[in-house]
């Protein structure tokens, strides 16, 4: 299986390292930043069996969600289009922001 990561995602999963690097700990940033590539990774085997996104009925497409965090509570959901041979990672978003309205 293919997984495919959009720009979008990447520019999200950069801005959340650099936030975290100016803001907190630089050493932090990069364990999430490696983590978060890692926890997609594991997509190639295991993307069937994550949830729907709750708010999965505003998409004509099916979208899932795997969680992710450094420590015990995810802080990030990553938001991907399932297709039989093919992952796309559309959004990696905080836990904290609002539901998506749409992808563009």
């Amino acid at each position: 299986m293919k997984v495919l990561i959009t720009e979008r995602a990447e520019r999200e999963m950069q801005a959340a390292h650099d936030w975290w690097s100016s803001n907190r700990s630089a050493y932090q940033a990069g364990r999430w930043y490696r983590g978060v590539y890692r926890a997609i990774s594991t997509l190639r085997s295991n993307a069937e069996r994550l949830p729907r996104i709750p708010e999965h009925e505003r998409f004509s497409v099916e979208l899932r969600q795997l969680t992710f965090g450094l420590g015990r509570r995810p802080t990030h959901r990553i938001v991907f289009e399932f297709q039989p041979d093919t992952i796309t990672v559309l959004t990696v978003r905080h836990i904290a922001q609002d539901e998506l309205d749409d992808l563009a």
